[in-house]
This record gives structure tokens, sequence and C-alpha cells, in this order.
């Protein structure tokens, strides 16, 4: 007897459909898996026998096999052992064919039957709905993760004999999911147990990455120990705008993929904060493997990807960034294949001018070659991609003991930022950006058109300076930024001087 079950894999970010044929016929018992399976579905084939047998049913002394289709894609994890052990009932007449049609089944099996969950659960239903599927038989675990793509009827399935005796009359309940549960719409900073308020001093830094936060532009603070760098890092996610359904959609497939959603909220609600150790390789932040898995870069997708002691990692490792840099998306070519994961992060970074970091000063001791030496760990192209640059400098003893005028918190900071965000979505209205930093060169032409005086101005430090065309490009889409925070259409001329500011750091240090 043959039958198809309709099950599912990924390639990359996005989920297709997989067709498991199962075919019993006489003649010498074996279970044969083709269709470009890896290790770990070819070892369904123990998974499968033992969990029927031991779940009460009859394993058939027949000839079996099992073909994944398409044929030609390579086939990985153990997420199709539950349609093999379906297609098998179904041949050996526990099931009745016809129950089978439109359905989808993905999970893995334990050898007493039980289900258990598998990566990536949330692609894979949103490509079988997309071809005309609206029941899923999915492992109770991951059953919320596929019930919000909305509209498809979930079957949270514990084993084997549960799905068998589902067919037979004892019906599974679906599940009812609501989104507005798991999709939080409460700000950031309430999320986070920090906020700038905390902050004292470091006016002129809160302020670049306020810029850095409306217009998603990268950014580099520079300074010494203890001066606050991480710290006020690691509040830049509480100033950023509220995800938007389709953007957390985005971020909870990559999640899903690399196996890391929370059971808890499955639907990622805030953006991603990620801060990868320096020891970290090329491939742990690209992404990589047998068969590619998103890096970090891919899981700071619509967040924040920060690197803490910047020259400290490696030079390859930091090479990786400069292409996703510009294209927002990372390919990465492996014999497992070929996938593309997305990569629209916000790049901050922080890093201390010199090895012991108190250049300058009478505590500094390295020689000017050690200097040289760690500050070319950060290349020309990479610096030239870092759209601000600002130097966090120590803070004084009046400022961290003033009590007459408390410092910003992150509400105010977040309230301009959203509305700067709220005039680019205006702006970029039925255009693939979102943002002033992405904008291409023909965009910069139309939205970045400074007076007299700024041009005046803007050519003046391009000579002086030497301006590459993309730092040139830069400033011009800054100085939008600063405009939209400070409401105005026109960018004037202050508006350029203050992105100039943000330009000059390279030529200080390097």
């Amino acid at each position: 007897m043959f039958v198809k079950i309709a099950s599912g894999a990924v390639m990359g970010i996005d989920g297709y459909v997989v067709d498991v044929e199962v075919d019993i016929a006489s003649g010498l018992p074996g279970f044969d898996i083709v269709g470009l399976p890896d290790s770990a579905v070819k070892e369904s084939r123990e998974r499968v026998r033992a969990a029927i047998r031991n779940s009460g049913y009859i394993f058939p002394v027949k000839r079996i096999t099992v073909n994944l289709a398409p044929a030609d894609t390579k086939k990985s994890g153990p997420a199709f052992d539950l349609p093999m052990a379906v297609g098998i009932l179904v041949c050996t007449g526990v099931i009745t064919p016809s129950c089978c049609d439109g359905a989808f089944f993905v999970g893995e099996l334990s050898l007493d039957g039980a289900l258990r969950p598998v990566n990536g659960v949330l692609p894979m239903v949103m490509a079988a709905k997309a071809q005309g599927i609206r029941t899923f038989f999915v492992p109770a675990q991951n059953a919320e993760e596929a019930a919000l793509v909305g509209d498809v009827d979930v079957f949270p399935i514990s084993s084997i004999t549960e799905i068998a005796e589902h067919f037979a009359g004892k019906s599974v309940k679906s599940l009812d999911m609501d989104l507005n549960k798991f999709f939080r719409s409460n700000d950031n900073a309430s999320i986070y147990d920090v906020d700038f308020a905390d902050v004292a001093g470091q006016t002129h830094v809160k302020r670049a990455l306020e810029i850095a936060a409306a217009g998603y532009h990268n950014a580099l603070m520079i300074g010494p120990p203890g001066a606050g760098k991480t710290m006020m890092a690691r509040r830049m996610p509480t100033i950023l705008p509220d995800l938007s359904m389709d953007e957390s959609m985005e971020i909870t497939k990559v999640y899903s993929i690399a196996g890391l959603l929370d059971q808890k909220s499955l639907l990622m609600a805030t953006r991603p904060f990620r801060t990868p150790h320096h020891t970290a390789s090329y491939a742990s932040l690209t992404g990589g493997g047998r068969i590619p898995m998103p890096g970090e870069i891919s899981l700071a997708h619509n967040g924040v990807l920060f690197l803490d002691e910047l020259p400290e990692f490696q030079k390859k490792a930091l090479e990786t960034l400069r292409q996703p840099l510009e294209d927002g998306q990372i390919t990465i070519t492996r014999v497992g294949g070929v996938c593309t994961y997305p990569s629209v992060f916000l790049l901050l970074t922080a890093m201390n001018p010199c090895p012991c970091g108190y250049m300058g000063t009478p505590r500094c001791n390295c020689s000017q070659n050690e200097i040289a030496r760690y500050l070319d760990k950060i290349s020309g192209p990479l610096l030239d991609r870092i759209d601000i640059q600002v130097e966090a400098s120590p803070v004084e003893y009046n400022e961290l003991t003033t009590t007459k005028k408390a410092p910003e918190d992150s509400a105010a900071i977040k309230a301009r930022v959203e509305n700067a965000r709220a005039r680019q979505q205006q702006r970029f209205q039925g255009q693939p950006i979102r943002f002033n930093a992405k904008m291409p060169a023909s965009m910069i032409k139309t939205h970045c058109n400074p007076g007299k005086d700024a041009r005046d101005l803007l050519k003046q430090v391009f000579d002086t300076m030497q301006l590459s065309a993309r730092a040139y490009h830069k400033i011009l889409k800054i100085a939008r930024t600063i405009a939209d925070l400070a409401d105005q259409p026109d960018i004037l001329v202050e508006h350029v001087a203050e992105a100039i500011s943000y330009r000059g750091l390279d030529r200080k240090y390097w």
C-alpha cells in the first residue's frame, strides 16, 4: 500500500512542504529512507519502529520504503518521525487514509511513542498554510508556536496513541490561540529593568545614541574604562520603538529555527539585544554549521548587536560584518545547502582608546606601536560603515553627586525617537526601506537637500577631512535624522554641523 503524508522542513528562514511518501510491499523485510536524508533522518527508522511497537501496534515485517520529496534538497533533523509513523499506521489499517488528506504532521518520536518538540515549526506551518493546508498535528510543546500563524487548526499531540485515537473518534481539541496574549503592546522600557535616568552625565553620548536609535545608525563609543559605555549600551533597547507584528514574526521565525524560543512567551515581543563575547568566532557571528544555522547578526535582526571591547574581536570576525551591514542579509554556503538569513540590525560598539584604556593621561604607559597595533584591528572599511562615532569622557565628580536636575529617563527619549520614526514611515511609505540609515543614493538626493549654508559647510568639510562618498552620504543621512528629531522638514546648517561632529574620531585616533 502507498500513502503520502504532508510534512515540512526549513531552508534558511523559510519553510517548505515535504511529502513523506510511504510504500509497504511484499518482499525481503527492510526499511529504507530516500530523498537525501542526513544521519538524523536515517536514524528515524529505529525510532519509528520502536515507537510503534511500544505503543501497542504491529510493525509490519515487510519491505518499507520512505521517500522525502522533493528529493533534490537535503533533509535534516528528526521532524519526519511522526509523518513516517502515521504513514505506516495508515498502510497497516490503524488509521483511515482519508484522515490524512489536507493535514500536516511534524514531530520527533521517543522510543515509547511520545512526541518531542522540534525546531522551525513556525516557518513550516507558514509555508504549509500558503499551499492551502489548514490542519496541523504537532508536538504539544510546539502547538502554541504553530498557532501563531493564525486561521489554522492546530492539534497538540503528545504521543502516537493519542493521534491514532483522535482519528478513531476520541477527538483531540484544537488549540485556540489569542495572539494578543503573546504580543505585548507595552513599551520596551517597562520590560527591561534599566533606564537612561540611571546614567549620570554623558549628555553628548546619550544624544548620539538617541540619533542612532531614531535613524537606525550604527554607532561607536570610544573612551576610558568606567566612563559608562557598556552601561549606556545596555539601555539602548529601552529607547527603541516597540515592535510591529510583522517585525515580531520575522524575529520569531529566526529564533524558531535556532531553537531559542521561550515557551513562556513564544512570540518575540521585544527587540533583540545580542552581546557576543569578544572571543566569538566569525562563524558564530555570521552563522554556519553543516546545515547553516543563524548566527548572532541574524539573531539581532530588528534589534541591536552590541560588540563590547571591539578591537579584542578577531579581525576576520569583524570583517564579516561589512557585507551584512550594507545588504541587510547574510548568505551562508555550506555542504548542507545555501541559506539566506535576514540581518537588519543596529550595530553598537564600544572600545578603549588604547590597550590600557587611559591614553592621554599619566596612567597610560602604552607605546605608540602598541596603540597603533591596537587601533589597526579596526579596518578603515569597517569604520567607514559606522555612522556615528562619539567619545565618552570620564564623568566628573559633580555630575555623579548633583541632585538639582535628574537625568532624562528612557521614556522621554523614546517619545522623541518614535516621533522621528513616524516621520520616516511617512517618508518611505510604499518603499522597501524603513529608516534613514538605509536610504540609497537615489533617495538621498530626494530627501536630503540641505540649504546653501549647509552645502557650503559640507563642501569645506569634505575637502578638509578628505571624506569618502560613503562618509559624505552618511553625514547627510545623520543630518536628516537630526532634523526629524527636531521635527523640521528641512535640513538646516546646525543639523549638518552636529552630524559632522559625529564623524571626526577616525581622524583623531586612526
